[in-house]
């Protein structure tokens, strides 16, 4: 049985440093908007559970146990939510760093 053959593929990738930390940015900002999503999510699953979501959808009558369940069940995706936004918040207080330390023509100010 032969093996397969993979071409040996060397991609010339060419971005500035303005590139990078535009993409940066965008990766920061669509992560946001993951999260924005998420936690939407969850409060339409809370609604849904008390019966008081839009559009005329209800779901059965909850009882304790139900609601104790939604409820730790949207604990738990509250604290990975704040969780990933800490990283997010570090990352963009990274970029800005790096953003703030570049001088007008690209190049770093050094130390004051």
């Amino acid at each position: 049985m032969s093996q397969g053959n993979i071409p040996n593929i060397t991609p010339n990738i060419s971005i500035t440093r303005d590139d990078a930390l535009n993409l940066l940015l965008s990766s920061i900002a669509l992560e946001e908007l993951g999260l924005a999503h998420i936690l939407n999510a969850e409060g339409e699953k809370i609604q849904y559970t008390l019966g008081t979501l839009h559009d005329g959808i209800t779901g059965p009558g909850p009882d304790i146990p139900d609601l104790l369940n939604i409820n730790k069940s949207v604990k738990e995706m509250l604290d990975a939510s704040t969780k990933k936004e800490l990283i997010l918040e570090s990352k963009l207080n990274t970029v800005s760093n790096i953003i703030d330390k570049t001088d007008k023509t690209g190049g770093p100010t050094g130390p004051g």
